[in-house]
């Protein structure tokens, strides 16, 4: 049984934001965890805070069920380009650079490893 959590409108690059998620995509939740807890970045205190919201979720949607006992891994996470916001910033001889704020979307996806599918 997976459990998804969403981030919209984080605003950080999404290039930025690939960087930490890469770290983490495929691994256990408790090795995920402390990837993020020692990693030095700041998308990485963003990350951590919605691998928790994804095994709340999870631990919701199966009343009872332990995430130590399933081994809980990550299953799945995408990171999107958001909106952009738009900005001018003075330059030499009365011109305006153009300076693009971005914002990225990320979907986490954690699901249980012995998850028995039954075929009828």
């Amino acid at each position: 049984m997976e459990a998804v959590a969403k981030l919209n409108n984080c605003p950080t690059s999404p290039r930025k934001m690939r960087l930490v998620v890469d770290l983490i995509r495929g691994e256990r939740v408790e090795k995920a965890l402390s990837i993020l807890k020692f990693t030095n970045k700041e998308a990485a205190i963003k990350v951590e805070k919605l691998l928790l919201s994804a095994i709340k979720n999870w631990e919701t949607k199966n009343e009872g069920a332990r995430p130590e006992e399933n081994q809980l891994f990550v299953k799945t996470v995408m990171v999107d380009g958001g909106r952009q916001l738009k900005r001018l910033r003075p330059a030499p001889q009365g011109r305006g650079y153009r300076i693009r704020k971005r914002s990225n979307h990320v979907t986490l996806i954690v699901d249980s490893k012995n998850t028995e599918t039954t075929q009828n």
